[in-house]
This record gives structure tokens, C-alpha cells and sequence, in this order.
């Protein structure tokens, strides 16, 4: 059982403690600094959002969502010009945020909580006709919500195969759909009683680079809403999803249940704000495999590095990240799409040592047959760092040993973008404008950047939802 400070019998339960948090919360409540970056986190959303619209599996999850919708759909989505069903719309932002695995990750959490958060909190807060600062308000919320939760397992959910952006974000985008429902705090204990049955992400998307992992967070959107809708009609849920016999640690979990401390979910609430430990990558990757991918890059510059003069490599990982990004071994080493390549240490220490960066150009299908790269990837070997301070951060070393006998090395203890290595705002807004030119030209960019970061400024969630949609 996950472990717990003594309760008496009539102390509120995880989420009874959580919904009074959640359904009290004002933005008075919220230091300026945490509004300022949750805005950021969000634009750095949207503008991944609009460049996953130049991919594939944008297309064909739009295709889906529409045919779903029936044509019949009001609610605007981002980046395209496309009406879709307020459940559907949700769904399709939160794929088109979290599909090109650059999204925010809170660290010790392991999880991306804006992916399923903003599309939750946008589309309730139009339903609702809500004002900007209750989406906003709501929005951290579900943040704070979520990395808690997700923290209480300590990394131990990827170890069993599932996803805590799907599994967990079911709990933090009920209680935000719920709040912008108009939920009072008992209702809203409830919807996340309802959320454990609807719960879920699998992980076996590694094993051959399905895309099931980029409806993850849409899907746990829809969840939230879907379970919250139901207790604001008197639909009952269990009253202890997550101490309970049955709760979501103990059920998915199992013996590593044990390891859970269950104080996380609740502790600092309304005083410590988890937003601020939310990281932003700065490589379009699983941030698993950040910290190795920089040691390579600043190896191949700092010694002139050319795929040609290296014999072997080790990457030196976390031992928690193996499942993710370095097995199986084959896979990862001779990547077969783009999201193998996502999650792969071998193809993304090559890449940087071959070419000495790792952006979205090098997850198109030519540098996915790139036989240099291929050929290098093939001698990168990972071991288990004994050093890390993994979840706090994703540590990584690249040892690359020469034809000539050489062994030169690199260690990124901290991932750049990590809690103690933050990406500035301004960072943030030269990424978001980054990813826009995919689609967008200068004047829209600037003029989505003055949207989102306005949020709570006298505007209304419609018009934001509105203004973020392609113009048809």
C-alpha cells in the first residue's frame, strides 16, 4: 500500500482535500511570477500546436475527430480551420500539442500536464462563456493538481508500462472542467472518483512507434470533462480513488505501490507552486534523452568530432529511463518512423555527434535514413549511471572513445531546460516563433503571441479559442 501519514477516520480524503483547493482557488491567490509563466507555458503549447498541423498524423487525427463530430461541431480548434464537437476539439488540440513530443514536462511528476490541461481548461472555460482569468485561474490549477499526483508514484508508473500525461491528467482535467462547470467541492470529490474508471495510457507504443502516446493527453481531457459532466448530474464514483484498495496506485502500480508517498498529492497546496518546476525542452524528444543528446553535441564541438573518428560510445543514462529510450535495442538503434527516433538515446547521441544539433528537420524521413547517423547509432551502447539524480533531473554522459585509442567525455548532470537549468520566457517566445514559421507567417505569429499572452487581461476564453483557430 502506498505510503501515508496516520489519518483519523474523519479526515478528508486526497480528493476531497484536492477539490477544496481547486474549487477555492481565486487569482488573487496566485503570485503574478506563476500567472506570467503559466501564460508561457501555454504559448510555447499553442505554437507547437500549429506546427504539428504541417504532420501527418494531424491530418488523419483531424480526419477521425471530424467524421466523430458528425459535422455538426461549433468549437475551433487550434490551428485549423476545422469545427469539431467540444469533447472532439479537445481531443485533437491536446494530439496536436503533445504530437511532436516538445511539450512541457513537470520532472519529478514525469509528466505533460499542459497538454491535457490547456485543452481542458480552454474548451470548458468557451463552453461556460468564461473570462479569460477563470481559464487562466483554472489552468494552474490543474497544474498543481497534476504534478502532485503524478509525483506521488516517484517515476514508477513507466516502470509498468503506463503513461501518467493520460493516467494521471484524467484526475487534474476532471477538477479543472469541473471548476469551470460551476461543480461545488463535493461534486467535484466526486468526478474524480469517476475519473479512475476512465483513467488510462499505455506505453506500448515503444515497442514499435505507434502514435498512440500523442492522444494521451487529449484523451485525458475528454476523461475529465466526460467524468466531471456526470457528477454535476449525480452519477456517484468511488469516494478514495487514490488511498483506496482499488485506488490508481495500488491498481496500477502494484508492488511498487509501496514506494508511494501519498503526502505529495496534497502537500504546499495554495503555497508551493509545482508550475514553476514545469520544464520546457528545448529539442523536440522524449526529455529522457535531452541530457545525453547536448554531451554529444558539445563533444562533437569542443574536439571536433566527426562521425568517421569514433570507434564506440556509452551513453550513461538513469536507470529509469532504459524501458523508455533505450530498449528494445534494435528499434532504437535503427529508429523506423520519427517517434522510435523520439525515444531513442542511440539515434539521438549520433545525431548530435554527426551533425551537432537535434531539431524537428531531423526527425523527417531523410535523416531517418541517413546511413551515416544509422552507422554511428549502431556503436552507441548505454549503461546505467550510477550518479543520477533522476526524477529530479534527466542527467546524461556521452563517453566516445576514438579510433586512436582516445576516450573523451561529457556530462550534462542537470538537463538544460531542467528546474535547476530553466528556459527563460524569452526563450520560450523565440521557440514559439520558431515553430510557427512552419505554417504561419510573421503577422499571425505576433499576433497568436499577443492572444495567449493576454490571457486574463480582459478577454474571453471564446475569443482565445477563436483567435487561435486557422482563419478558414
Amino acid at each position: 500500500m502506498p505510503t501515508s501519514p496516520t489519518r483519523s477516520p474523519n479526515e478528508p480524503t486526497i480528493a476531497a482535500r484536492l477539490a477544496a483547493f481547486v474549487a477555492e482557488l481565486r487569482p488573487q491567490h496566485v503570485p503574478e511570477t506563476v500567472l506570467e509563466r503559466a501564460r508561457h507555458l501555454i504559448l510555447d503549447a499553442v505554437g507547437i500546436a500549429h506546427a504539428s498541423t504541417h504532420y501527418d498524423f494531424a491530418h488523419r487525427s483531424l480526419s477521425a475527430m471530424t467524421e466523430l463530430s458528425g459535422g455538426a461541431g461549433a468549437t475551433p480548434v487550434i490551428g485549423l480551420a476545422t469545427r469539431l464537437s467540444v469533447r472532439d476539439a479537445m481531443l485533437m488540440n491536446g494530439i496536436l500539442i503533445h504530437g511532436l513530443d516538445y511539450d512541457d514536462t513537470h520532472a519529478a511528476g514525469v509528466i505533460h500536464a499542459t497538454a491535457s490541461t490547456f485543452p481542458s481548461a480552454m474548451g470548458c472555460a468557451a463552453l461556460a462563456d468564461l473570462d479569460g482569468d477563470a481559464l487562466l485561474t483554472a489552468y494552474v490549477a490543474g497544474m498543481e493538481v497534476g504534478a502532485r499526483l503524478a509525483s506521488v508514484a516517484r517515476g514508477g508508473f513507466h516502470q509498468v508500462g503506463f503513461h501518467p500525461t493520460g493516467l494521471i491528467g484524467a484526475f487534474a482535467c476532471a477538477l479543472v472542467s469541473g471548476r469551470l462547470l460551476g461543480l461545488n467541492a463535493a461534486q467535484l470529490a466526486m468526478a474524480q472518483g469517476i475519473a479512475l474508471s476512465t483513467a488510462s495510457g499505455s506505453l506500448e507504443f515503444l515497442q514499435d512507434g505507434a502514435w498512440t502516446k500523442r492522444m494521451h493527453p487529449g484523451w485525458a481531457a475528454v476523461a475529465g470533462l466526460t467524468a466531471a459532466t456526470l457528477a454535476r448530474h449525480g452519477f456517484k464514483g468511488p469516494g478514495r480513488p487514490y488511498e483506496g484498495r482499488f485506488g490508481v496506485y495500488n491498481s496500477y502500480l502494484g508492488p511498487l505501490a509501496q514506494d508511494c508517498d501519498l503526502s505529495l498529492a496534497t502537500n504546499g497546496l495554495g503555497e508551493v507552486w509545482e508550475l514553476s518546476r514545469v520544464t520546457v525542452k528545448p529539442l523536440p524528444a522524449c526529455h529522457f534523452t535531452h541530457a545525453c543528446a547536448d554531451a554529444a553535441a558539445i563533444l562533437r564541438e569542443r574536439h571536433g568530432l566527426r562521425p568517421a573518428d569514433i570507434r564506440s560510445v556509452r551513453a550513461l543514462v538513469p536507470a529509469e529511463v532504459v524501458k523508455t529510450v533505450c530498449e528494445p535495442v534494435a528499434t532504437k538503434k535503427r529508429p523506423q518512423n520519427s517517434y522510435d527516433a523520439q525515444f531513442s538515446i542511440p539515434y539521438a547521441v549520433a545525431t548530435a555527434l554527426a551533425k551537432g544539433r537535434f531539431g524537428l528537420a531531423e526527425l523527417d524521413d531523410a535523416a531517418l535514413r541517413d546511413e551515416q547517423v544509422l552507422a554511428l547509432a549502431a556503436r552507441v551502447e548505454y549503461e546505467v549511471d550510477p550518479h543520477s539524480p533522476f526524477p529530479a533531473s534527466y542527467s546524461g554522459e556521452v563517453v566516445a572513445t576514438l579510433n586512436d585509442g582516445r576516450e573523451l567525455r561529457h556530462r550534462e548532470h542537470v538537463n538544460r531546460g531542467g528546474v535547476e537549468r530553466p528556459i527563460s520566457n524569452a526563450e520560450i517566445e523565440s521557440k514559439f516563433f520558431e515553430n510557427m514559421q512552419l505554417v504561419a507567417s510573421p503577422s499571425r505569429a505576433a499576433h497568436v503571441r499577443e492572444l495567449v499572452l493576454s490571457i486574463g487581461r480582459d478577454s474571453s476564453a471564446a475569443a482565445l479559442q477563436l483567435g487561435l483557430a486557422a482563419r478558414g
